[in-house]
């Protein structure tokens, strides 16, 4: 227990005292200004004297405040020591029912959690073993309620940072739509709602699994990102997982190497995805600290991606080799995975911001693409119906001696 908390304590005592250092710096610097600023103001204001402003001018609560600042200051020409105060409107958050399930799902980031179900959905389809839909669905809910509690504690500790970017600023928690209590909250009841579901209505495998990629995702991987380039690694590890979970809910076991094809795509192909991603986002990642590939080493992001499409290709080949699909998987792959190398390639080559680009949106293609085609190219489709004829025809052979 001592190993789960105390990281939370850390980091989240850590982001909130990062914030108030910079809260204070801000408003310390905005109280304090130079001789030469307070006179050139105090010249500004004398020049408002003589113009007419119309009443039109205020549009925003910003340009209120200003204006309500230049009218105190002209009404008062004695005053010499001129202080600017920011001051801070205090808002009570009122959650919105009519709005609550459209911030649970900004706040389980639904189309990250879709993408997970739909990798464990195909984990299970590939498994060799029967279809059960009961089954099927306990795993799919299970794992979808696990990774909505993974990215409400995630971003539960990045508020203050997310705050800073322009790709998360307009986050539930940022906007003040939910509070942390109310994150904390659905995280807990998500977190031991996907655990209890998976352990007793699927297998005790599964429901580890999806456990460890919990603890791997909210307090290895989340304060990692701000620590050392490796959080990229950790975070394809947790990519990979599901389609695992999905394996282990079908068979009961990710002993055969047939179980870690999938797992191993998935791996690869979060490489040249998140890299051509973060490639024009380095602004905001360097502005909000995180230690980012792109960020930090520029050429090790452009090799890494450039590495990991090779070997996805390779992982394509492989697939037949494992009895898990049939040979024209590799076949049918081989142009989609080598127009990928080429991206990729060109992202290595060039790096602008218009192959990282197109990178990125043939990422999301290729994905979709590779596990049709593998679930298409299936070698063995557990059928329970050609079962019966044989257990019938030993029965009459038996019964006949």
């Amino acid at each position: 227990m001592l190993f789960i908390f105390c990281p939370i304590r850390i980091f989240r005592n850590t982001c909130l005292s990062s914030l108030r250092l910079s809260t204070t710096t801000a408003t310390s610097s905005v109280k304090k200004l130079p001789y030469t600023q307070k006179h050139r103001c105090l010249l500004d204001t004398k020049n408002v004297q003589n113009q007419k402003i119309s009443p039109n001018f205020v549009r925003s609560p910003d340009h209120r405040t200003a204006t309500q600042y230049v009218t105190d200051v002209t009404n008062n020409e004695t005053q010499r020591n001129l202080y600017i105060k920011d001051e801070q409107e205090w808002q009570c958050i009122k959650l919105d029912s009519n709005k609550l399930r459209k911030h649970c799902f900004m706040l389980s980031k639904i189309r990250l959690t879709s993408l997970v179900i739909v990798t464990t959905m195909a984990g299970y389809a590939l498994a060799p073993g029967p279809f059960d839909p009961f089954t099927f669905v306990a795993c799919s809910v299970g794992t979808g309620l696990l990774s909505a509690t993974a990215n409400a504690v995630n971003q539960f500790f990045e508020v203050p940072f997310d705050a800073q970017m322009s790709r998360t600023k307009n986050r539930v928690l940022v906007r003040g739509h939910l509070t942390s209590g109310h994150a904390a909250i659905f995280a807990a009841v998500s977190g031991l709602s996907g655990l209890l579901l998976l352990y007793s209505q699927v297998n005790g495998l599964t429901a580890f699994l999806g456990a460890t990629n919990l603890v791997l995702y909210t307090l290895i991987y989340t304060p990692m990102k701000r620590i050392s380039i490796l959080n990229t690694w950790v975070g394809s590890i947790v990519g990979a997982i599901p389609p695992l979970m999905g394996w282990a809910s079908c068979v009961g076991d990710i002993i055969s190497p047939g179980a870690w094809i999938m797992s191993g795509l998935l791996y690869a192909w979060q490489f040249p995805h998140f890299n051509a991603l973060s490639w024009n986002l380095r602004p905001d990642y360097s502005r909000a600290g995180y230690r980012m590939m792109a960020v930090t080493n520029p050429k090790l992001c452009r090799k890494t991606a450039l590495r990991y499409t090779a070997a996805l290709m390779g992982l394509c080949y492989l697939a037949p080799v494992f009895d898990i699909t049939k040979w024209w998987f590799a076949l049918s792959t081989t142009p989609l995975n080598a127009y990928f190398l080429y991206l990729a390639w060109e992202f290595h080559k060039h790096s602008d911001s218009r192959s990282s680009r197109k990178l990125f949106r043939f990422s999301l293609i290729h994905l979709p693409a590779l596990i049709i085609l593998m679930l298409i190219s299936k070698k063995q489709w557990h059928n329970d119906s050609n079962i019966y004829p044989v257990l019938m025809k030993n029965d009459y052979i038996d019964v006949s001696q």
